[in-house]
Protein backbone atom coordinates (compact mmCIF):
# COMPACT_ATOMS: atom_id res chain seq x y z
CA UNK A 1 0.00 0.00 0.00
CA UNK A 2 3.10 2.27 0.14
CA UNK A 3 2.84 2.56 -3.42
CA UNK A 4 -0.59 4.27 -3.65
CA UNK A 5 0.52 7.39 -0.82
CA UNK A 6 4.45 7.84 -1.50
CA UNK A 7 4.44 7.55 -5.36
CA UNK A 8 1.30 8.80 -6.04
CA UNK A 9 2.16 12.11 -3.85
CA UNK A 10 4.66 12.96 -6.84
CA UNK A 11 3.55 11.18 -9.71
CA UNK A 12 -0.27 13.06 -9.89
CA UNK A 13 1.18 16.71 -10.56
CA UNK A 14 3.49 15.29 -13.29
CA UNK A 15 0.13 13.75 -15.14
CA UNK A 16 -2.02 16.31 -14.27
CA UNK A 17 0.43 18.92 -15.63
CA UNK A 18 0.43 16.41 -19.60
CA UNK A 19 -3.08 16.11 -19.07
CA UNK A 20 -4.04 19.87 -18.66
CA UNK A 21 -2.87 19.82 -22.17
CA UNK A 22 -5.91 18.14 -24.07
CA UNK A 23 -8.24 18.51 -20.94
CA UNK A 24 -7.81 21.52 -19.25
CA UNK A 25 -9.69 21.56 -15.67
CA UNK A 26 -10.46 18.03 -16.20
CA UNK A 27 -7.14 16.72 -15.75
CA UNK A 28 -7.26 16.72 -11.89
CA UNK A 29 -9.79 13.96 -12.22
CA UNK A 30 -8.27 11.98 -15.05
CA UNK A 31 -5.20 12.37 -13.53
CA UNK A 32 -6.52 10.52 -10.28
CA UNK A 33 -8.17 7.63 -12.16
CA UNK A 34 -4.41 7.40 -14.03
CA UNK A 35 -2.27 7.30 -11.39
CA UNK A 36 -4.68 5.10 -9.41
CA UNK A 37 -5.43 2.85 -12.15
CA UNK A 38 -1.40 2.57 -12.51
CA UNK A 39 -1.01 1.57 -8.65
CA UNK A 40 -4.10 -0.93 -9.13
CA UNK A 41 -2.13 -2.48 -11.90
CA UNK A 42 1.14 -2.79 -9.76
CA UNK A 43 -0.62 -3.96 -6.58
CA UNK A 44 -2.12 -6.69 -8.83
CA UNK A 45 0.80 -7.69 -9.76
CA UNK A 46 2.24 -8.07 -6.50
CA UNK A 47 -0.84 -10.13 -5.16
CA UNK A 48 -0.17 -12.74 -7.40
CA UNK A 49 3.53 -12.60 -6.85
CA UNK A 50 2.61 -13.67 -3.24
CA UNK A 51 0.18 -16.23 -3.81
CA UNK A 52 -3.12 -13.84 -2.98
CA UNK A 53 -4.86 -16.35 -5.06
CA UNK A 54 -5.10 -18.31 -2.31
CA UNK A 55 -6.79 -16.73 0.15
CA UNK A 56 -9.57 -15.54 -2.39
CA UNK A 57 -10.04 -19.10 -3.38
CA UNK A 58 -10.84 -20.19 0.23
CA UNK A 59 -12.64 -16.73 0.93
CA UNK A 60 -15.10 -18.18 -2.08
CA UNK A 61 -14.82 -21.47 -1.10
CA UNK A 62 -15.91 -20.42 2.42
CA UNK A 63 -18.89 -18.24 1.53
CA UNK A 64 -20.47 -20.89 -0.74
CA UNK A 65 -20.13 -23.45 2.11
CA UNK A 66 -21.86 -21.20 4.55
CA UNK A 67 -24.46 -20.67 1.82
CA UNK A 68 -25.52 -24.22 1.38
CA UNK A 69 -23.30 -25.00 -2.39
CA UNK A 70 -21.26 -27.06 0.04
CA UNK A 71 -21.90 -30.10 -2.80
CA UNK A 72 -20.51 -27.17 -5.19
CA UNK A 73 -17.57 -27.06 -3.55
CA UNK A 74 -16.83 -30.80 -2.46
CA UNK A 75 -16.71 -31.25 -6.37
CA UNK A 76 -12.80 -30.01 -5.80
CA UNK A 77 -12.16 -29.93 -2.05
CA UNK A 78 -12.05 -31.73 0.39
CA UNK A 79 -14.93 -30.87 3.44
CA UNK A 80 -14.75 -31.84 7.07
CA UNK A 81 -18.14 -32.33 8.21
CA UNK A 82 -17.44 -30.68 11.66
CA UNK A 83 -15.30 -27.32 12.53
CA UNK A 84 -15.83 -24.51 14.29
CA UNK A 85 -16.54 -22.19 11.78
CA UNK A 86 -16.82 -22.78 7.87
CA UNK A 87 -13.12 -22.14 7.13
CA UNK A 88 -12.27 -24.94 9.07
CA UNK A 89 -14.40 -27.17 7.21
CA UNK A 90 -12.02 -26.40 4.56
CA UNK A 91 -9.69 -29.11 3.53
CA UNK A 92 -7.16 -29.14 0.75
CA UNK A 93 -8.21 -28.63 -3.06
CA UNK A 94 -8.14 -32.29 -5.05
CA UNK A 95 -7.70 -30.26 -7.77
CA UNK A 96 -6.40 -27.05 -9.09
CA UNK A 97 -8.20 -23.97 -7.42
CA UNK A 98 -7.48 -20.85 -8.77
CA UNK A 99 -9.83 -17.65 -8.11
CA UNK A 100 -8.59 -15.87 -11.13
CA UNK A 101 -5.75 -16.99 -13.17
CA UNK A 102 -3.28 -15.26 -13.72
CA UNK A 103 -3.23 -13.22 -17.36
CA UNK A 104 -0.29 -11.64 -19.35
CA UNK A 105 -3.05 -10.44 -21.71
CA UNK A 106 -5.20 -8.96 -18.99
CA UNK A 107 -2.70 -6.55 -17.59
CA UNK A 108 -1.55 -5.78 -21.24
CA UNK A 109 -4.79 -4.39 -22.24
CA UNK A 110 -5.02 -2.86 -19.17
CA UNK A 111 -2.02 -0.69 -19.39
CA UNK A 112 -2.82 -0.43 -22.86
CA UNK A 113 -6.51 0.88 -22.18
CA UNK A 114 -4.92 3.77 -19.65
CA UNK A 115 -4.37 6.35 -22.21
CA UNK A 116 -8.42 6.58 -22.43
CA UNK A 117 -7.80 8.99 -19.49
CA UNK A 118 -6.49 11.55 -22.00
CA UNK A 119 -9.59 12.14 -23.76
CA UNK A 120 -11.63 14.99 -21.78
CA UNK A 121 -15.00 13.79 -20.09
CA UNK A 122 -15.59 10.35 -21.75
CA UNK A 123 -12.17 9.15 -21.01
CA UNK A 124 -12.05 7.69 -17.85
CA UNK A 125 -15.42 5.85 -18.26
CA UNK A 126 -14.57 4.06 -21.18
CA UNK A 127 -11.68 3.44 -19.38
CA UNK A 128 -13.50 2.19 -16.64
CA UNK A 129 -16.02 0.45 -18.75
CA UNK A 130 -14.13 -1.54 -20.87
CA UNK A 131 -11.53 -2.71 -18.14
CA UNK A 132 -14.78 -3.96 -16.07
CA UNK A 133 -15.74 -5.52 -19.14
CA UNK A 134 -12.64 -7.62 -20.08
CA UNK A 135 -12.21 -8.08 -16.11
CA UNK A 136 -15.05 -9.05 -14.71
CA UNK A 137 -15.87 -12.43 -15.90
CA UNK A 138 -12.46 -13.33 -14.29
CA UNK A 139 -14.36 -12.79 -11.12
CA UNK A 140 -15.82 -16.59 -11.70
CA UNK A 141 -13.55 -18.15 -12.90
CA UNK A 142 -13.39 -20.43 -9.88
CA UNK A 143 -16.84 -20.79 -10.11
CA UNK A 144 -16.36 -21.63 -13.62
CA UNK A 145 -13.63 -24.62 -12.88
CA UNK A 146 -16.21 -26.01 -10.03
CA UNK A 147 -18.39 -26.82 -12.93
CA UNK A 148 -15.79 -28.16 -15.26
CA UNK A 149 -17.04 -25.90 -17.69
CA UNK A 150 -15.09 -25.92 -21.23
CA UNK A 151 -13.90 -22.99 -23.32
CA UNK A 152 -17.05 -23.05 -25.21
CA UNK A 153 -19.12 -22.94 -22.14
CA UNK A 154 -18.07 -20.37 -20.28
CA UNK A 155 -17.82 -18.37 -23.39
CA UNK A 156 -21.65 -18.90 -23.41
CA UNK A 157 -22.46 -18.15 -19.72
CA UNK A 158 -20.31 -15.06 -19.80
CA UNK A 159 -22.26 -13.92 -23.26
CA UNK A 160 -25.67 -14.54 -21.37
CA UNK A 161 -24.90 -12.46 -18.34
CA UNK A 162 -22.13 -10.04 -20.00
CA UNK A 163 -23.89 -6.71 -19.24
CA UNK A 164 -24.28 -8.38 -15.10
CA UNK A 165 -20.11 -8.90 -15.87
CA UNK A 166 -19.36 -5.33 -16.86
CA UNK A 167 -21.32 -4.28 -14.33
CA UNK A 168 -19.36 -5.99 -11.41
CA UNK A 169 -16.19 -5.83 -13.06
CA UNK A 170 -16.04 -1.92 -13.31
CA UNK A 171 -17.56 -1.81 -9.74
CA UNK A 172 -14.69 -4.11 -8.44
CA UNK A 173 -11.82 -2.30 -10.49
CA UNK A 174 -13.37 1.52 -9.03
CA UNK A 175 -13.30 -0.08 -5.44
CA UNK A 176 -9.80 -1.12 -6.00
CA UNK A 177 -8.44 1.78 -7.19
CA UNK A 178 -9.34 2.95 -3.62
CA UNK A 179 -5.89 3.74 -1.97
CA UNK A 180 -5.12 1.67 1.02
CA UNK A 181 -8.16 0.12 1.08
CA UNK A 182 -7.64 -2.02 -2.38
CA UNK A 183 -6.67 -5.12 -0.57
CA UNK A 184 -9.91 -5.03 1.36
CA UNK A 185 -11.77 -4.21 -1.96
CA UNK A 186 -9.72 -6.99 -3.25
CA UNK A 187 -11.12 -9.55 -0.34
CA UNK A 188 -14.75 -8.07 -0.75
CA UNK A 189 -14.80 -8.57 -4.06
CA UNK A 190 -14.49 -12.09 -3.77
CA UNK A 191 -16.99 -12.54 -1.12
CA UNK A 192 -19.37 -10.37 -3.34
CA UNK A 193 -18.53 -12.54 -6.51
CA UNK A 194 -19.85 -16.24 -4.23
CA UNK A 195 -22.96 -14.41 -3.18
CA UNK A 196 -23.61 -14.27 -7.00
CA UNK A 197 -22.93 -17.58 -7.43
CA UNK A 198 -25.20 -18.69 -4.57
CA UNK A 199 -28.03 -16.22 -5.97
CA UNK A 200 -27.59 -18.52 -9.78
CA UNK A 201 -27.40 -21.93 -8.32
CA UNK A 202 -30.50 -20.74 -5.90
CA UNK A 203 -32.35 -19.64 -9.12
CA UNK A 204 -32.07 -22.77 -10.74
CA UNK A 205 -35.62 -24.46 -11.20
CA UNK A 206 -34.03 -27.95 -11.84
CA UNK A 207 -30.90 -29.05 -10.65
CA UNK A 208 -30.33 -31.14 -13.66
CA UNK A 209 -29.97 -27.65 -15.29
CA UNK A 210 -26.04 -27.89 -14.34
CA UNK A 211 -23.82 -29.36 -16.68
CA UNK A 212 -22.59 -32.60 -15.96
CA UNK A 213 -18.95 -32.65 -14.91
CA UNK A 214 -16.44 -34.64 -17.01
CA UNK A 215 -14.20 -36.77 -14.73
CA UNK A 216 -11.80 -36.94 -17.61
CA UNK A 217 -12.27 -33.65 -18.97
CA UNK A 218 -9.67 -30.79 -17.68
CA UNK A 219 -9.53 -27.19 -19.38
CA UNK A 220 -6.41 -25.64 -18.55
CA UNK A 221 -7.18 -22.70 -21.06
CA UNK A 222 -6.82 -19.61 -18.88
CA UNK A 223 -8.41 -17.42 -21.71
CA UNK A 224 -12.27 -16.50 -21.34
CA UNK A 225 -12.80 -14.98 -24.99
Amino acid sequence: MAWDLSKAAWLYPLRVAFLAIFQGAGAWISGAFLVLGEGAAIVAALFEAFFVDETLVDIFDAVLVSEGQGDLVAASRVLYPQGDDVVKRLGKPTQSAVYSPFSLRQILEFILLLPLNFIPVAGTPMFLILTGYRGGPFHHWRYFQLLDLSKQQRKERIRKRQLQYTTFGTVALILQLVPVLSMFFLMSTAVGAAMWVVDIENRRPLLGERPERDAHYRDNDDTLA
